[in-house]
């Protein structure tokens, strides 16, 4: 890790640290190396804060899912408003509790492997299995230990559309204990060690779809909840997004409070860092095929946003519009050799040339957890833009990060 560097903004109006073009503008023409990371630090506090705000109204717990941002340098940032961290297997586990170590660490994995689980039990309070065989399995061991133990449900009510990928009630579903599998296989013995019960179905979704789920879940497991200490609705819920009904997402969440007498908890990923980063990167070349026209950036869709081809989606720029909203339109693609390694089609006002800087938004969640080195590409830097208006050197990576990931550190 490389020693703390800072890089100071010019000190005029465009320096101050908002949302606005104007800051994004100081961003786009600050000139730090590309491609490079660029975590929001006020944006991270203004997202914690409504969370904070909806844990205060409600008294539910919010955590951390690391799997959608786990850039631990910001932990302290953002521990004060949120009640822990979620975890999806050990190394999650570990970090959380290392890092957020005041806080609860909750860890759910879809099959927990023999040799990690005395381990887990060091780091997690609240453990979560996803079937009854592997509740049997580990789940005397976990209570023994003195952990919370819950199981994750599947209610079997498919609000996604669009993403099959994401849907963890698809049919044939490997995620959570249907209410067919819980009849044949909890016996009481197995349901007296749970403290709550877990579902997570949403992705990227408003509370409406909760509501939803609510329902399906009330009407399989109703009478299992009222013997519940808590319920964790899990993450995908959107709650930092401008059009979010937050008013709903109360709404359900008194009213299982109410109903079941239950502890709620909530764990969004996204939320947290939603729209509290930016990949900032630059023209390598342009060129025309047939009527397409074309630019290759210094950064990969398939090596730094892998989510961008996963999902897919195509995320947000600054300063541009859709394809052909705008005179000039190109289709943004990295360097490597996958023909797909494709970003997206943006339009400008001006011709795009060798050299120019584009700011891509959005960039907090799913990027820097997520990115690889496919064709030997380096990984970007990763900066935060503190509140004072500098850039702080969080991490640096080279051609040994890449090496050491494919063999031994000789």
């Amino acid at each position: 890790m490389p020693e703390t560097n800072y890089i100071n903004l010019p000190p005029d109006s465009s320096s101050k640290i908002s949302s606005t073009c104007a800051n994004k503008y100081a961003l786009l023409h600050s000139k730090l190396p590309t491609p490079c990371y660029i975590i929001d630090e006020a944006a991270l506090i203004k997202n914690c804060t409504l969370l904070k705000e909806i844990q205060d109204e409600t008294k539910c717990k919010i955590l951390l899912a690391q799997k959608a941002f786990s850039n631990y340098d910001l932990y302290p940032v953002i521990a004060p408003y949120l009640a822990g961290t979620e975890a999806s297997g050990l190394y999650e586990a570990r970090l959380g509790a290392k890092h957020m170590s005041e806080k609860e660490c909750h860890v759910f994995c879809g099959a927990y492997r023999e040799k990690d689980f005395e381990e887990i039990l060091k780091y997690a309070d609240h453990i979560v299995f996803n079937s009854p065989s592997q509740l049997k399995k580990f789940g005397f061991r976990a209570k023994n230990a003195g952990k919370e133990i819950g199981i994750r449900i599947n209610p079997e009510c498919s609000t996604q559309e669009g993403h099959e990928i994401y849907d963890p009630c698809a049919s044939g579903s490997r995620l959570g204990t249907t209410y067919a599998q819980w009849e044949e296989h909890m016996t009481p013995e197995l349901i007296a060690l749970l403290d709550g019960i877990h579902f997570h179905t949403l992705c990227e979704q408003n509370s409406d779809d909760l509501e939803k789920t609510l329902f399906a879940v009330e009407e399989k497991f109703g009478t299992i909840l009222h013997k519940m200490k808590w319920l964790n609705m899990g993450g995908g819920h959107h709650i930092t997004r401008a059009d979010y009904d937050v008013e709903l997402l109360t709404k359900c969440i008194l009213h299982m409070q109410r109903t079941y007498d239950l502890e709620i908890y909530l764990e969004p990923g996204e939320a947290v860092a939603l729209n509290a980063g930016y990949l900032y990167t630059q023209v390598l070349d342009t060129l025309k095929n047939g009527d397409t026209h074309i630019a290759i950036l210094d950064m990969s869709a398939a090596c730094h946003t892998p989510d961008v081809i996963e999902m897919p989606y195509r995320p947000p720029l600054f300063q541009s519009g859709n394809p052909n909203e705008k005179a000039y339109t190109y289709r943004f693609g990295g360097p490597t050799c996958l023909s797909g390694d494709i970003i997206g089609d943006y339009s400008f006002d001006t011709p795009l040339k060798d050299g120019d800087y584009l700011l891509f938004e959005d960039m907090a969640i799913y990027s820097m957890c997520k990115n690889n080195t496919f064709n030997g590409m380096p990984l970007p830097d990763i900066y935060v833009l503190r509140n004072d208006g500098s850039y702080e050197l969080l991490a640096r990576f080279g051609y040994e990060d890449f090496k050491y990931r494919l063999g031994k550190k000789l």
